[in-house]
C-alpha cells in the first residue's frame, strides 16, 4: 500500500496543496490569481452578485452571474468547479461562467462547496444537491426560472454534477434538463495506480489522484458508492429517467476511460445527448489553452441554451 493511501498522510498532503493554492490566489495578477482568471475572455462582462445558500452540511457561498441585459426570467445553470474534491477554487471557472451566461442567456450559479479532508464524503455531494434544490425552489425571489435548470462541472465538479443528477433521480427532483460532465472522475473504486492514460506522463498523475481520492473518501469500502463511482461495474442500478448528459473527455486524461464508460452507461439509459472527446488534450487543458477552452465552453453554452430555451 502506498503511503499516500494512508488517510493521515493524504490529509496532510491535501492541506499543503490548499495552502499553496491560497497563496497563488492572493498574488495580484499573477498566474493562478483570481484577477488572472477574471481577465480571460474580456469581451464577456462580469456582472455578479454574491449569495449564501443554506444547507444541512454548511452554508454554501455562491457567485451569481447575470445573463445579457434584457433576458426576462432566465433559466439557471449551476456550476461546480474542479480541484480533486480538495481545492476550493471556484474562481478558475469565472470565464466559463461569464461565457455561458452570455451565450446561453442563463443565470449561472457558481458554487463554493465544502472540500476534503475537512469535509469528506458524503458531505460535498449532499451539499451540492441541496444547493441545486434550493436554486430550483427560490428562483422567483432571486430573478431566475428554477423550472428551467441545468447543472455542470469540471473535473471533481463534474463528479458532483453527476452525483446531483443521481440524487435528483432517486429523490424525485428537482427536474434537471441537462447535466454537463467535463473530464469528470467517476470511478474512485479503481485505484489510480491501475488507471492508464494515453501518454506516459499525463497532467493528473496517479500519486495526485491518490491524495485526492484518499482525502475525499478515506474508507476504501465507500469508494464504490454510486455518488462517488457511478462508472464502476458494481453500480448496476437502472438510470432510466436520469437527467440527459453531455460528457466531455480529453484524449490524454488519466480519467478518460471511466468517463467514456459512464457515457456508454448513459447511452444505454437513453440519457446521453453527446460524448465529445477533445483530441490531443489532457486533464485541465482549458486552464491554459484559451482556444480550446473557448471551443468547449461554446459547446457547453449551445447545449445549455438549447435545452433551456422557451
Amino acid at each position: 500500500m502506498s503511503i499516500l493511501a494512508r488517510p493521515a498522510v493524504a490529509s496532510l498532503a491535501a492541506k499543503s496543496m490548499q495552502s499553496l493554492t491560497r497563496l497563488a490566489g492572493r498574488r495580484s495578477g499573477g498566474p493562478g490569481s483570481t484577477a488572472s482568471w477574471q481577465a480571460r475572455f474580456p469581451e464577456y462582462p462580469r456582472a455578479v452578485r454574491e449569495l449564501t445558500v443554506p444547507t444541512s452540511v454548511a452554508p454554501a457561498p455562491v457567485t451569481v452571474y447575470a445573463p445579457a441585459v434584457g433576458v426576462a426570467n432566465p433559466p439557471v445553470h449551476v456550476n461546480f468547479h474542479g480541484g480533486g474534491y480538495v481545492l476550493s477554487m471556484p474562481e478558475i471557472d469565472d470565464s466559463l461562467c461569464r461565457l455561458v451566461a452570455a451565450e446561453a442567456g442563463v443565470v449561472v450559479v457558481n458554487v463554493r462547496y465544502v472540500v476534503a479532508p475537512q469535509h469528506p464524503f458524503p458531505a460535498p455531494p449532499r451539499q451540492a444537491f441541496e444547493v441545486v434544490r434550493w436554486v430550483a425552489e427560490h428562483g422567483t425571489e432571486h430573478g431566475w426560472d428554477g423550472g428551467r435548470l441545468t447543472v455542470g462541472g469540471q473535473s471533481a465538479g463534474g463528479g458532483l454534477a453527476a452525483a446531483v443528477a443521481r440524487q435528483a433521480l432517486e429523490e424525485g427532483g428537482p427536474s434537471i434538463a441537462l447535466q454537463v460532465l467535463h473530464y469528470p472522475p467517476l470511478d474512485l473504486a479503481t485505484s489510480a495506480k491501475d488507471k492508464r492514460a494515453a501518454i506516459a506522463r499525463p497532467m493528473l498523475r496517479p500519486w495526485m489522484a491518490e491524495v485526492f481520492d484518499t482525502s475525499y473518501v478515506p474508507d476504501p469500502r465507500e469508494r464504490a458508492d454510486r455518488l462517488v463511482s457511478p462508472a464502476h461495474p458494481s453500480d448496476t442500478a437502472d438510470l432510466k429517467g436520469i437527467a440527459p448528459a453531455v460528457v466531455i473527455t480529453a484524449e490524454y486524461d488519466l480519467l478518460r476511460t471511466e468517463a467514456v464508460r459512464y457515457a456508454e452507461r448513459l447511452r444505454a439509459a437513453d440519457a446521453l445527448v453527446e460524448h465529445h472527446d477533445v483530441s490531443g488534450a489532457d486533464h485541465g487543458y482549458d486552464t491554459n489553452d484559451e482556444q480550446r477552452a473557448r471551443e468547449t465552453y461554446d459547446l457547453i453554452a449551445r447545449h445549455v441554451g438549447r435545452v433551456t430555451g422557451e
